[in-house]
């Protein structure tokens, strides 16, 4: 079964990373050395982002960032394929985006009929 590995970051934490890139180089070589990885991306930086809405009439409103009202920011995401969610959940504490204040969503990606 696939899951999706979503990473946050804190960006309000006092706390000093523990990990380093080559935490998360580890981490990516060991999911694809067992064979888990389907697919993962890093995200560029959060004033990067833009924020789409359609309002009931159809028009189309595009503003800078995802002003969320919150201090955690997604950084990026692993897609993997495990047996099952026990499975995923170890996956996810390994990951160094866990650490730190972090934290690691995972939910399992829905499949639909051909």
């Amino acid at each position: 079964m696939k899951y999706m590995l979503m990473i946050y970051a804190d960006t309000g934490s006092d706390v000093e990373p523990t990990c380093d890139f080559e935490d998360w180089q580890q981490y990516d070589k060991e999911l694809k050395e067992a064979g888990v990885l389907v697919s993962g991306h890093a995200l560029e930086d959060l004033v990067t982002a833009t924020s789409v809405q359609v309002d009931a009439d159809g028009r189309r409103s595009v503003t800078d960032g995802p002003f969320a009202e919150s201090r955690e920011v997604l950084g990026g995401y692993d897609v993997i394929d495990v047996p099952n969610l026990d499975v995923a959940l170890d996956w996810a504490a390994r990951c160094p985006g866990s650490r730190d204040g972090g934290r690691v969503v995972v939910r399992p990606i829905a499949e639909f009929g051909a």
